[in-house]
């Protein structure tokens, strides 16, 4: 059995200008209907009023006229029996005897001189309810129609009814609901049109804001030097407009000036960090080549200072690395130009796996290449530099075992260089940060992990690719993590 279908909501509007100039509409269509509604209920009411009226000032003489049944077509001049001749034409008479309709008749139009009326029972019950307290009552008679009722006591303890029909005055009311209505829709049209442009020009200084703010939304914010688009334009700072444009352009001017302060700051520490990158490199190099040095004197030395002197050798070794590693990422943040010549992707993936074979023996390395070389431009020593980090981090992270392929695809965007592994995954606290610098996981994905980089190894690879125009992304879960480095045509940036 299938679910009752909900009913389908009426569409809301959505923006603020429909939103008001629905509300106009709404507020006077209201107004509109309950004035009308109102003069409608009140010509209704007066017009029955005056039948009631008529109905007193006539009195019951023509229902007087037919209690001795002498009444004809010519007695509508006035008789003894009853004065009729202000009886209008539809006029109803009838005489009760003991709740009974014992004669009912009605005034013709023209000169028709048939007077009777077919009453039916239930006609005959409505004029025996009727009350006979010489006001007027609402009627309808299943032979003749609507009718305004108004019932006296007779000299004979007889009940005389006359009545008016109700169809003038309800032709008259319909109308005036007719035109009510017209001139309703009629107002509701321009009013609608009117209204749209109205708000639309009332709110053009908030249109402009949000503009100015959509322009500012779609800048890169997150770093570099960040020119803001033009201030909204002024409006009346009396009105609430225009003081929401006046906050606004006052919350840009802070932006602007926060910004600005950020990327001289990121200047100075770009500055700083390349140039103790370079001034470290001498002195590194020097006391790892004295280290080295002293390793190599001929005469006897006592263990410990051997020992000494082999840690002195390792660990200016891998400051020297990451000093260079430093200044390397502090010229791509400076947007120095990389090389830019064809590049032979395959080639560079080829050497990247033998090395990583030679360095992880333990580790199960995979190729899946194109059949036809695949070639982009760009620099060829920062390329092999990324798929030489993308493999270290894989065989510093994953136990012994573990298998690695690297996978190169051509599409239409661009060309994928992949690095998947089948080893723990990277731990979710950190994986949103991997490409950050100097992250480091407190757990490495390899239980037996020792030693390592400094955490600069995925922040390169990040740097490269957007150096060249790619993006690099990352995928991770227990058993399977890949990194997809996107290249896109053409030259590096």
């Amino acid at each position: 059995m299938n679910p009752p279908r909900r009913p389908r909501r009426l569409p809301r509007p959505r923006t603020l200008r429909a939103r008001l100039t629905a509300g106009l509409l709404v507020l006077l269509a209201v107004s509109c209907a309950a004035v009308g509604g109102a003069a409608v209920l009140e010509l209704d009411g007066f017009l029955t009023g005056r039948l009631d009226q008529q109905l007193q000032q006539t009195g019951p003489s023509f229902p007087q006229s037919l209690e001795h049944g002498t009444y004809k077509p010519s007695d509508r001049d006035g008789d003894e029996h009853g004065d009729t001749r202000r009886q209008a034409a539809g006029t109803f008479g009838a005489r009760l005897l003991d709740g009974r309709v014992t004669n009912a008749a009605l005034i013709p139009s023209g000169t028709d001189p048939d007077l009777t009326v077919g009453l039916g029972a239930r006609d005959r019950a409505v004029l025996a309810a009727l009350p006979v307290d010489g006001r007027g009552h609402t009627a309808r008679l299943a032979s003749i129609g609507a009718y305004r009722l108004l019932a006296w006591p007779g000299r004979d303890g007889d009940v005389l009814v006359t009545g008016l029909p109700l169809e003038p005055v309800r032709a008259t009311v319909h109308r005036l609901e007719l035109v009510a209505a017209a001139v309703l829709g009629l107002a509701l049209a321009v009013a609608g049109v009117a209204g749209a442009l109205w708000v639309r020009w009332s709110l053009r200084p908030l249109s402009r804001v949000a503009d100015t703010a959509t322009r500012v939304s779609e800048l890169p914010l997150a770093s570099g030097e960040v020119a803001l688009p033009s201030r909204a334009p002024a409006a009346d700072p009396r009105s609430e407009v225009g003081r929401m444009a006046t906050a606004f352009n006052r919350m840009l001017g802070h932006v602007e000036d926060a910004l600005t302060r950020r990327h001289a700051s990121e200047e100075r520490l770009r500055t700083f960090a390349a140039d103790a990158s370079h001034e470290l490199r001498t002195p590194v190099a020097s006391v790892r080549g004295h280290a080295e040095l002293a390793l190599l004197h001929p005469g006897p030395v006592p263990p410990e200072v051997t020992r000494a002197l082999e840690r002195i050798a390792a660990e200016s070794s891998r400051m020297g690395e990451m000093v260079d590693d430093l200044l390397l990422l502090a010229r791509l943040d400076a947007g120095r130009p990389l090389e830019s010549h064809p590049v032979d992707l395959t080639r560079l993936a080829l050497d990247a796996v033998t090395d990583a074979r030679a360095a992880g023996p333990g580790h199960h390395w995979t190729l899946d290449l194109p059949e036809e070389p695949v070639t982009v431009t760009g620099d060829a020593h920062r390329l092999h530099q990324v798929l030489a980090n993308l493999l270290a981090n894989a065989r510093l992270h994953t136990p012994a075992g573990t298998k690695v392929t690297v996978t190169l695809e051509t599409t239409d965007g661009g060309t994928l260089l992949r690095v998947h592994d089948d080893g723990p995954g990277i731990p979710p606290d950190i994986l949103s940060g991997v490409f950050e610098r100097f992250t480091r996981a407190e757990h490495r994905r390899r239980a037996d992990a020792s030693g390592g980089g400094a955490g600069l190894g995925l922040s390169i690879v990040a740097a490269v690719a957007e150096a060249h125009g790619g993006t690099v992304t990352t995928e991770s879960r227990p058993g399977s993590t890949t990194f997809t480095v996107r290249l896109r045509p053409g030259a590096p940036a």
